[in-house]
């Protein structure tokens, strides 16, 4: 529990999406009204705006990695609050309207990362279709299923790849199922909320920051990873995003073993601020998983309390 008193939630929409079933782990999600947006910008900046108390948004995929619309409105704007994580299993179906042939297919919608997710048996199964974006898979299929987009229409498409519960829903049939390259791939979703109170230490957490650089030189983010590595922090994710400022400015995206309460990760942050132009702190929250953080002996919290304990020894 995070302790967040939720009355709204928002999540990237519509209905059926994996944002949807990532929110629906969640036990603030059983009283709350539960809000589709179409994207993850909308919904963070209704979020912003007061509009809802917190919103699940997609933030790291197992085959592609970081989502950059999550990553990038996370860095920039009104600060928000990541209290919560969620892991979910990604399975993809080929859905078409009803009597549609595999014959009769010459363009597939879905996401972005969903498409990355199927090249091997796009490769293999329709490799003369061209791809057409949508904003989520659900998005795709009900799109599809509605006839949104006339067959003669540059936008039109013939199949739609996701959830197979939401081509069910929508009346859609299933040419293929499970076309996922990878079989175990998942995508990591958070539950984000305005600043506020902060989720409490667990012993198996993780802390997400966004690092600005003052001036970029040789080896300038090797002096920003040497404040975890002398502290005994583990990285378990690292990304450059740009800047937006001009071509070649970049920040550093990252997620690291440990909470703020920790004394470790405590004063590698209060380092990286006196260096970096500066650190944006995303939360500190429960791993979904629930792995113990493995701290050696020299970086634990009591060997930090004797340290100071020690110093202050030495004034007497």
């Amino acid at each position: 529990m995070t302790g967040l008193i939720v009355h709204r939630i928002g999540f990237l929409g519509p209905r059926g999406t994996f944002s949807e079933v990532a929110l629906r782990q969640r036990p603030e999600a059983e009283q709350a009204q539960v809000l589709p947006y179409t994207s993850v910008d909308t919904a963070l900046a209704a979020l912003r705006a007061g509009e809802i108390d917190a919103a699940v948004v997609p933030i790291e995929n197992s085959v592609e990695g970081g989502v950059p619309a999550t990553l990038d409105s996370l860095a920039h704007g009104e600060p928000l609050r990541v209290v919560a994580e969620m892991i979910v299993p990604i399975t993809f179906v080929l859905a078409v309207r009803p009597g549609t042939r595999a014959q009769d297919i010459g363009a597939i919608s879905t996401h972005p990362h969903a498409w990355a997710q199927v090249r091997g048996f796009i490769a293999a199964n329709y490799s003369a279709c061209r791809y057409v974006p949508a904003t989520s898979t659900a998005a795709s299929a009900v799109d599809l299923a509605g006839g949104a987009h006339a067959w003669h229409d540059a936008t039109a498409y013939q199949a739609a790849i996701c959830h197979e519960m939401v081509a069910r829903d929508h009346g859609l049939e299933v040419l293929a199922d499970d076309i996922g390259d990878n079989k175990d791939a998942v995508t990591r979703f958070v539950l984000v909320a305005r600043p506020g109170r902060m989720p409490a230490a667990t012993g198996a957490d993780k802390t997400s920051v966004v690092l600005f650089q003052k001036i970029d030189y040789p080896g300038g983010l090797l002096g920003l990873l040497e404040q975890f590595a002398v502290r005994g922090i583990n990285l378990s994710r690292l990304e450059s995003r740009p800047t937006g400022e001009s071509l070649g400015q970049y920040c550093f995206s990252l997620d690291l073993d440990g909470h703020l309460h920790d004394a470790r990760v405590a004063e590698a942050l209060k380092g990286l601020h006196r260096v970096c132009a500066q650190v944006r702190f995303l939360g500190s929250y429960p791993r979904a998983d629930g792995a113990p953080v493995a701290v050696s002996p020299a970086h634990s919290g009591r060997s930090y309390e004797e340290a100071e304990a020690w110093l202050a020894a030495l004034e007497e």
